[in-house]
């Protein structure tokens, strides 16, 4: 007697449509044409258009492009949102870039880092967890590291990157000692974001060998401290790092543990179309932005895995 095939689970053209239904009804305009560029055979330039009503004069971004920073004035996750966005759209937007390069090099500490969030952030309505450092912060991993890793994709070549990547570098030596002493769910959370956008940057350094050793080692010092979990958060989901098949933390995973993920990931859709926001909501307004966000990005990784089976 054979086995009884089980049919794999996906997003097809009514599940899409009710999303897409979704994203016109609640979702922001820079995901409505990010969805009709990636869903629709969209045009890049509506996107472009877009994203720079986001970018200020001094080359960085804000008004709340990432949505728990309500403010307007410019933010190094910012700018980290929207080169990643460029890399999405497979454009390389002059004023965009050459803005971001401007910016970042002006907010680069002495370490060659970058600064999670900036002390301005303190003047403009914010989530709890944007709360600046310090008012004289030191570079951060999170976003130095995905900064570095889209400019490299980009093809960028500037001397920033080079005191960039060895902050990156040193950094991805100290995360993983941080793993081991995360303890608290904050600290915990911190060194998951700090993870993901090490491997931004590991997934794009023109190192390969060495990126791919820090890559097996991260995985390790994650996977020993018990920050990769399917069930503890949704910042430490195995989907959140390996968020496609091609990127180097799918080799932490088995075919199955990320199979299942990915049926968890379809049942999440919500009645309404969208993707639920797993984390607290701490202004309305926000709710919505993220779950356009969410969105989209979910069925990204669907299709990457091949799970968005419409014709």
């Amino acid at each position: 007697m054979h086995a009884k095939l089980t049919r794999m689970k996906t997003i097809d053209s009514e599940r899409l449509a009710l999303a897409e239904r979704f994203v016109w009804s609640s979702a922001r305009v820079l995901e409505r044409r990010r969805f009709e560029r990636l869903f629709r055979a969209g045009a890049a330039a509506p996107v472009l258009t877009a994203l720079r009503a986001y970018q200020n004069a001094d080359g960085g971004f804000g008004h709340a492009i990432e949505p728990d920073f309500r403010g307007p004035i410019s933010q190094p996750l910012g700018a980290d949102i929207a080169l990643r966005l460029l890399e999405e759209l497979g454009e390389h937007d002059s004023a965009i870039v050459d803005g971001v390069v401007s910016f970042v090099i002006a907010n680069t500490t002495a370490d060659g880092g970058v600064p999670n969030v900036l002390p301005s952030a303190k003047a403009f309505p914010r989530a709890p967890w944007w709360e600046p450092a310090s008012d004289d912060p030191d570079g951060s991993l999170y976003p130095t590291a995905s900064l570095a890793g889209v400019l490299h994709a980009l093809r960028i070549e500037h001397r920033w990157l080079e005191g960039a990547d060895r902050f990156c570098w040193d950094a991805l030596g100290r995360l993983l000692e941080q793993a081991g002493q995360a303890t608290e769910r904050v600290q915990r959370i911190g060194v998951a974001y700090q993870a993901r956008a090490a491997l931004v940057f590991l997934d794009r350094v023109a190192d390969r060998a060495r990126a791919e050793q820090a890559a097996v080692d991260l995985g390790r010092a994650l996977s020993s401290a018990g920050l990769i979990s399917a069930s503890e958060s949704a910042e430490t989901a195995p989907l959140t790092f390996a968020h496609a098949p091609d990127t180097l933390a799918r080799r932490w995973f088995d075919d199955a543990l990320i199979e299942k993920q990915l049926d968890d990931l379809i049942a999440a859709q919500a009645a309404d179309g969208g993707w639920t926001v797993p984390w607290p909501i701490w202004a309305p307004v926000t709710e919505l932005e993220w779950r356009g966000v969410l969105t989209v990005e979910s069925l990204k990784t669907l299709r990457a895995y091949g799970r968005l089976t419409t014709r």
